[in-house]
């Protein structure tokens, strides 16, 4: 697993305040060394740059200047079709406890106005790697854990590696075509935009990958922007790879209105759902099937739908299902977020009941409509 181990492994460590040069959360007055596997520091009194070796037992160290930071030493090296060694970034945010100094995050979607972020990358040729910038999400406002949703840009990737999932279509967002993938990696889900060749520079307009996110029904407006982040994933090799400067701003005070036009459908076109409910006096249960009907695979998948009034969603089960009002929003877990054509997913939930019970009437699944089976 990529990010989620990253995290779950950090979460431990970071608690117990890891020290390279600087104590974890200092400040770097000049360049700083960071070879801890978890250690970080704080730039500019904003930023924080972690180390964040995840996926090897081999060493990594960076160099953290004032504007970024420079693998120097990177001895991991794992197999192409499965995880990377580590991501050492630069974010704004809050990432597993660790935030940066007076950060607005997390902050609602629905409540920015702009995000922007300026990025320069240095490229080396002799490694495998992506130059990967995240965009975390939750229907939280979480500082800790692993987030629901994941943003991925990938503005360069060397050797035979590939996003999480599967390809589901393109987006031309900051006036470039993005091949967009979609999936999940066991533990949240993953939108990938892979740019067609290598970008060293870019001023990137990341309140329209946002936007485009929501649009294919992954979030919604009320969930919160917890972090975002600028780095690489070495496979293999990696020193020398360096993001020279970095710089993010996100504005509140917004109010991002919701798509007027109907999504794009993502990932696997026509659906079916059948929906099973068991009702009585204050409360009700609902078994949920999702069939793809459609001719191919869907990996990830968000329904959307509105109960009746007087429905509130209490647990639920094989699914992350979330309500704001009357709008409920299920999202697939770990082990079934792949349905293949013809194939189904199936989940649950419990709920309080105020009323005559009544069903939902229509469903969309990542943003396409789906009929009743």
């Amino acid at each position: 697993m990529r990010r989620t181990l990253r995290g779950l492994m950090a979460a431990g460590l970071l608690a117990a305040g890891s020290i390279v040069a600087v104590a974890l959360g200092g400040t770097a007055a000049a360049d700083t060394v960071i070879c801890e596997q978890y250690g970080s520091t704080v730039i500019q009194n904003r930023y924080v740059v972690q180390n964040n070796r995840w996926g090897t037992t081999a060493q990594q160290c960076i160099n953290v200047t004032s504007t970024g930071f420079e693998i120097t030493t990177q001895n991991g090296s794992n197999p192409t079709n499965g995880a990377p060694t580590a991501y050492p970034s630069v974010f704004l945010g809050c990432h597993y406890t660790n935030c940066s100094p007076g950060t607005n995050l997390p902050i609602q979607v629905s409540q920015i106005s702009s995000a922007t972020s300026s990025i320069n990358y240095r490229y080396v040729s002799n490694a495998i790697y992506n130059a990967s910038y995240d965009i975390w999400l939750d229907p939280s406002p979480k500082r800790d854990g692993v987030n629901q949703m994941e943003i991925m840009i990938w503005l360069h990737r060397q050797g035979s590696i590939q996003p999480i999932g599967s390809p589901v279509g393109n987006a031309n967002i900051d006036g470039r075509n993005w091949e967009v993938w979609r999936g999940s990696n066991g533990s949240n889900n993953v939108i990938s935009y892979v740019a067609p060749s290598a970008i060293s520079s870019a001023n990137l307009n990341l309140l329209a990958f946002i936007n485009d996110t929501r649009n294919r029904g992954a979030i919604t407006n009320s969930w919160y922007l917890t972090s975002i982040q600028a780095g690489f994933e070495p496979w293999q090799g990696g020193a020398g790879l360096a993001v020279t400067n970095f710089s993010a701003a996100v504005n509140g005070g917004g109010n991002n209105p919701p798509p007027t036009t109907t999504p794009p459908p993502s990932g696997g076109g026509a659906c079916a759902v059948k929906y099973t409910p068991n009702s009585w006096n204050n409360g009700f249960t609902a078994d949920v099937q999702i069939t793809n009907t459609g001719s191919s695979t869907i990996n990830g998948w968000t329904l959307a739908y509105s109960l009746p009034a007087g429905q509130q969603v209490t647990n639920s089960w094989n699914a992350t299902v979330t309500q704001s009002g009357s709008s409920v929003t299920a999202r697939n877990v770990g082990h079934n977020g792949t349905i293949s054509p013809g194939g189904t997913a199936s989940f649950g939930y419990q709920g309080t009941l105020n009323g005559t019970y009544a069903n939902p009437t229509s469903f969309t699944l990542n943003g396409t409509a789906c009929s009743r089976s």
